[in-house]
């Protein structure tokens, strides 16, 4: 036999000898085990009028509790107005609990449990929105601040993102508190006031619950959702967020002469040395991994999705690169997979024929786990090289820990969501930012889930136009937290 022959022996042989490992690991493959919502012994749902929580919702909406990015243009009066309607709308839930606030509006709610040795659960829901993008008022099918209940939906600006979660969590613990239910583990409610301008009031509430020594048992907040039509399978599946990305905005500042733009410098001035730096440091990418909390929710969905998914899922030391360039052809995909560079703002002279004496431009990064702010500037600063630049953060939060999916935290809320959704429930990685990556200090375990269902395209009304939740959505959410409380709080 010629060296050719050999040569495609050899090859032939590992080929085979590759088949046959994929073959073997693929037949042996177990994703992560599901938990059986038998298992875990759920409360029973209760009866619930889901028109009366629609009212009290759109009632919601229409306190105007608006961060802006300049907290001068807030509406302090709003949140007052907020927080004595839950008070006058929910008087069962605030006679059991008691009611502290700190940062001036953010809301810490405590009710006590007859075993206070067992570690406490904490709900969070913020109750701030964003603002209306100014002259989009008309596209809205009904006015953001109207609270309009219409075509089985409760309409405007925080009917998801979050004061859903905060009235539907508050009708539910109306619902429990009048029942009689008498928790054995306490429960505690993190209400944010500025969650949406990462601002101060969820950090208050950390460092309050910190000062008592308080180590919970778990924390849920919002992040994740039920997927109806999850992209790998095409069916519905219940993603549980056991991670969050970090954030951080880099500034970029270019330093000037400044002077006459009718005789500008040779090189161009600011403007331009910020441009050549933005840009390096934009095509300087973290690369892209296929591990983390994106690639367990992949492990996870597998037997449920097609052969060649659980082939993929089975065999990532042979598809990761593959498994990596199909996720990212979406920038959701890829946001999975990586820390994100986003240049956002820009500043440059005042004047439109004057040259800056400074430009300056603003990054910002959403940092994946095992990534850090530390190496994000150190990437930077190897991107701009010798331009004359100089690099700071103006604000960066670390990523969060990765939470268990093996914990009795995770069973009960898995286990819940399954039985309401049908669902397989899977982690995930949130990219955005929630007010629970403050309370990392309370809980090890660290959970970002609503319990309603969205297809993928509806998610775009979340700070955007025409947001809206169905109705039918608000029923399972009251339900979800309503036996959520009386199992959790209940051992």
């Amino acid at each position: 036999m010629g060296v050719g022959g050999k040569v495609a022996l050899t090859a032939v042989g590992l080929v085979l000898a590759v088949t046959a490992v994929v073959a073997v690991r693929t037949a042996t493959f177990k994703a992560p085990a599901a938990v059986d919502p038998a298992s875990v012994k759920l409360a029973a749902a209760r009866p619930l009028d889901v028109n009366k929580v629609a009212g009290h919702l759109a009632e919601a909406v229409r306190f105007q509790t608006i961060s802006h990015q300049d907290k001068a243009e807030d509406q302090p009066a709003e949140w007052d107005k907020l927080h004595a309607w839950l008070q006058a709308t929910y008087p069962q839930a605030h006679k059991v609990m008691t009611r502290e606030v700190v940062a001036e509006h953010t809301l810490v709610y405590t009710w006590p449990g007859s075993n206070p040795a067992l570690p406490p659960i904490v709900l969070m829901a913020h109750q701030d929105v964003v603002p209306v993008t100014p002259g989009s008022e008309g596209q809205w099918t009904h006015p953001p601040f109207d609270g309009v209940v219409a075509d089985g939906a409760i309409w405007g600006r925080g009917s998801i993102d979050d004061k859903g979660s905060l009235v539907t969590l508050f009708e539910a613990l109306e619902t429990v508190a009048a029942s009689g239910f008498k928790p054995v583990r306490t429960v505690i409610i993190v209400s944010g006031h500025d969650e949406e301008v990462r601002g101060v009031g969820a950090r208050a509430a950390a460092a309050l619950l910190k000062s008592r020594d308080i180590k919970a048992q778990f924390v849920l907040d919002e992040g994740m959702a039920v997927v109806a039509d999850h992209p790998v399978t095409g069916k519905p599946a219940a993603i549980i967020g056991t991670a969050e990305k970090g954030y951080g905005t880099m500034k970029v500042v270019a330093p000037a002469v400044g002077g006459h733009s009718s005789a500008p410098p040779a090189d161009g001035g600011g403007v331009v040395t910020l441009a050549k730096a933005v840009q390096a440091i934009d095509e300087h990418q973290a690369p892209m991994k296929f591990q983390g909390p994106g690639a367990d929710m992949l492990k996870a969905i597998a037997p449920h999705a097609s052969p060649v998914v659980k082939i993929f899922a089975a065999n990532t030391w042979l598809f990761a690169p593959l498994l990596v360039k199909v996720t990212a052809k979406t920038p959701a995909g890829a946001a999975m997979l990586h820390t994100t560079i986003a240049p956002t703002m820009l500043k440059g002279s005042p004047k439109e024929n004057v040259l800056p004496q400074d430009a300056t431009a603003w990054i910002n990064y959403r940092i994946a786990p095992g990534d850090s702010s530390a190496k994000v500037m150190a990437r930077a600063k190897d991107a701009v090289g010798k331009l004359p630049v100089e690099l700071s953060w103006t604000k960066t939060d670390e990523p969060s820990p990765i939470s268990s999916t093996s914990s009795d935290a995770w069973k009960t809320l898995a286990g819940l969501a399954a039985d309401e959704s049908k669902a397989p429930v899977v982690p995930g990685l949130v990219t955005a930012g929630t007010d629970s990556r403050y309370l990392g200090g309370v809980a090890s375990d660290v959970y970002r889930f609503q319990p309603l269902v969205l297809k993928v395209d509806e998610t775009k009304i979340i700070h955007g136009t025409d947001e809206h939740i169905s109705l039918d959505n608000v029923g399972r959410m009251v339900r979800f937290y309503q036996r959520l409380v009386e199992t959790a709080a209940s051992r």
